[in-house]
């Protein structure tokens, strides 16, 4: 496989045309570390007070050991952000690995699964969450300090100003088999929400402004919303689905619930403040995007919610033009 590290973000988020323009010559263009063949290994040293046990935190970026209680920061030129995070919540050192760098013939691939974390410290925290897997183009501010307001932490999406036509990538899935999915926030009663848990694949193409103020708004320029909700039969490869750009309400496709305009993603303005993102419109059909949102996740809806044991593999992510 090669190796994209030294490149620029611009020069390895590129991709091509797909089996519906066959007829076309396809440009295809990997993003960078989408082989998911390098991976970074944290060693994160949990507080004495819940075990004191070292857990192997897994971030996609350039080979190399990180021993210690180190925020992390991407490396490399690594575009990738995941789930998988160092918190540190009243002072007791807690991890969440719910991404796994996992073998796949002769490299890796990406292995993301919901699951239940919790810590519990009689007198000074209880907090049990639901935690689904997922990797990003973005990154994660850490440690994190609780489950109120998690989401400010993360920058979601990285600057971009192509329009591709489709998205490409492998992939795997096994469902939990459940019927309904669960809420557990850490604040709160255990609650059942109805309807089976998918996983799913999301890239939003957006043109971004941030005011004098620093708020950001966006326009939503491309959409593409993949959700899974069955077992695979072993591995799918070269999955391409298209970018659809513009106003897509009227397209037989659009679902408002996964593929409508959001007010619930976070990223960092131009003066590293968290801010969220407010999409107030459709751009036109032939408009350039400022930045590109792409995230994979064995849960589909939100925060905290999902079925444990609903996993997706996730291997060589590229982009058609």
């Amino acid at each position: 496989m090669k190796y994209y590290g030294r490149l620029s973000v611009a020069a390895l988020l590129m991709l091509a045309p797909w089996h519906g323009f066959a007829q076309e010559k396809e440009k295809v263009e990997p993003v960078g570390y989408g082989d998911m063949d390098q991976w970074i290994t944290r060693k994160v040293h949990e507080s004495g007070i819940i075990g004191g046990e070292t857990k192997l935190l897994y971030e996609i970026g350039p080979e190399q050991e990180i021993d210690g209680n180190k925020p992390y920061t991407n490396r490399g030129g690594s575009p990738w952000g995941t789930s998988n995070v160092m918190a540190k919540v009243v002072g007791i050192v807690k991890t969440n690995n719910s991404v796994y760098k996992d073998k796949r013939g002769d490299g890796y691939c990406a292995r993301l699964e919901t699951r239940i974390e919790s810590v519990k410290v009689l007198g000074l925290v209880n907090i049990t969450v639901l935690a689904a897997g997922s990797i990003y183009l973005g990154d994660m501010a850490e440690p994190i300090t609780g489950t109120r307001n998690a989401e400010q932490n993360m920058n979601w999406g990285i600057p971009f100003t192509r329009r591709p036509k489709a998205v490409r990538y492998d992939y795997k899935v096994k469902m939990s088999g459940q019927k309904d999915r669960i809420r557990l926030t850490g604040f709160s009663k255990r609650a059942q929400v109805e309807g089976q848990d998918c996983a799913i694949a999301v890239c939003f193409l957006q043109k971004r402004t941030e005011d004098a103020a620093g708020n950001i708004t966006a326009k939503r320029v491309g959409t593409l919303v993949v959700k899974y909700d069955k077992d695979s039969d072993g591995w799918v490869d070269d999955a391409t689905y298209e970018v659809l750009y513009g106003d897509i309400t009227r397209h037989p496709s659009y679902d408002p619930e996964t593929m409508g305009l959001r007010a619930r993603d976070y990223a960092r303005n131009s003066h590293g403040e968290s801010k969220l993102i407010r999409e107030d419109g459709w751009a036109d059909a032939g408009e350039c995007p400022t930045h590109m949102i792409l995230q994979f996740s064995s849960s589909h809806g939100g925060a905290f919610v999902g079925s444990p044991g609903n996993t997706l593999w996730v291997d060589n992510v590229r982009l058609v033009y």
